[in-house]
């Protein structure tokens, strides 16, 4: 029997009451934690590969297994796909949904996100898509600096560019995701996915299974990223 998957619970009824506050701290603050080792070696790895590429990247953040990463380089085949992800387990288990045919457009790391996103826009990547899908949202109200967007690397993926994706089975989280942007004067698209749509991930199929609702955010980020003071500082 399919285990399905419990609906998010939460202690917060709307955005977080902090969330502005939190989202400029970290815009006007930059992020001095050091960067580890592994994560430069992983990095300096890729950064081969994109020095050489003259076409589109994508990068696909938190990747897990690698199927959403397969996928969408089935969809963008002019493009060079990267999924990132910090876990070697998931990562061990890509092989079961890899796409032969795709097998030499795409390519799967183990960083973290923390440092990988600083070391991308240090060596000036401008991503033509970047999509984070279903990761953990952290709905109590108490770890909203453990969102993505409440965190101090949340200016460094700004500073990426390109078009912004991000899924949830949570709205709240997404309705954040917007509101950090619109303090930036960029404004994102919030829509429900269809129950029958295709899944992207395993997450989604657990999601979809279970009957919850899914959404999706998408964001055209700014070309132009020096307001960033937090990225200017470094």
């Amino acid at each position: 029997m399919t285990q399905l998957s419990r609906p998010v619970t939460t202690n917060q009824h709307g955005n977080h009451d902090d969330l502005v506050a939190v989202v400029m701290r970290h815009l006007r603050t930059p992020f001095r934690k050091p960067i580890q080792d592994h994560n430069r070696e992983a990095f300096d790895e890729v950064q081969k590969l994109v020095m050489d590429w003259q076409g589109p990247i994508i990068l696909d953040s938190c990747c897990g297994v690698g199927e959403s990463t397969a996928v969408l380089a089935d969809q963008n085949p002019d493009a060079l796909v990267i999924g990132v992800d910090k876990s070697a387990h998931r990562l061990a288990r890509h092989a079961h949904y890899e796409r032969a045919a795709a097998g030499q457009r795409y390519l799967l790391v183990r960083a973290d996100l923390n440092d990988f996103w600083r070391l991308a826009v240090a060596a000036h990547w401008h991503l033509d898509q970047h999509y984070i899908l279903y990761p953990n949202p952290w709905p109590k109200a108490a770890h909203l600096g453990r969102r993505w967007h409440g965190s101090p690397v949340w200016p460094y993926v700004l500073g990426l560019g390109g078009t912004l994706v991000m899924r949830s089975n949570w709205a709240i989280y997404l309705t954040e995701v917007a509101s950090s942007l619109a303090l930036v004067n960029c404004q994102a698209t919030l829509t429900p996915l269809l129950a029958r749509h295709e899944p992207m991930t395993p997450f989604e199929r657990k999601y979809q299974r279970s009957g919850q609702q899914l959404w999706e955010l998408r964001a055209q980020l700014p070309e132009d990223g020096r307001y960033f003071s937090a990225i200017e500082a470094e």
